[in-house]
């Protein structure tokens, strides 16, 4: 493989600085998808073989490059950061309600947890682990969420499939919609549940 392109490559994922599809790479450096894949697999290995400083996110499909994670308390230390605040039980619950059954209405949310969940879902939403999905084709149009990409880098995550399995508690009789799923969203390639 072209060390130009490898470096192309590199250069891109360091100057975007969030995960980016082997697809739009392809078509920035005119070449085949298959062999931007390619690449950044190889590169990827490449990082992970070197052990050095940086490596190489799959993050459902979509690539990023970061640093180690062995490196976050000295970045933090040099940047003057404070340590992010640990995510509370709520704020566990809303993701985790998003996570296995999205794209979700808040109300959805509301309706398994049982209580309010408005300031936690837009408190997720602004620290970048939920996402709007579109919206329903209901009265008021409500909108539906769904985990993002920094979802997935924060709890480890290369996909969504990767999530432990989990089975309804005894006791759980949620409506058979909620169950099965929302239909109706503007973009014909969301649908719940999924």
């Amino acid at each position: 493989m072209s060390k130009q392109l490898e470096s192309a490559v590199l250069a891109v994922l360091f100057a975007v600085g969030e995960p980016l599809a082997p697809s739009r790479l392809a078509e920035a450096l005119e070449t085949k998808e298959e062999v931007v894949r390619s690449l950044l697999e190889h590169l990827r290995d490449t990082l992970e073989a070197q052990a050095g400083a940086f490596q190489i996110l799959n993050l459902n499909g979509q690539y990023q490059l970061a640093t180690r994670e062995e490196h976050t308390g000295l970045i933090r230390r040099v940047m003057n950061q404070r340590r992010s605040v640990p995510l509370s039980q709520a704020a566990l619950e809303v993701l985790a309600a998003v996570a296995y059954n999205q794209p979700v209405t808040r109300a959805y949310v509301e309706q398994v947890r049982g209580v309010d969940s408005s300031s936690i879902i837009a408190s997720l939403v602004e620290k970048g682990l939920l996402e709007e999905a579109g919206r329903l084709e209901l009265p008021g149009r409500p909108i539906c969420y769904q985990t993002t990409p920094n979802f997935l880098r924060t709890f480890g995550l290369s996909s969504l499939e990767e999530l432990p399995l989990t089975e309804p508690a005894p006791g759980d009789d949620l409506p058979e919609d909620l169950i099965e799923g929302q239909i109706g969203f503007d973009d014909p390639g969301v649908s719940a549940g999924e």
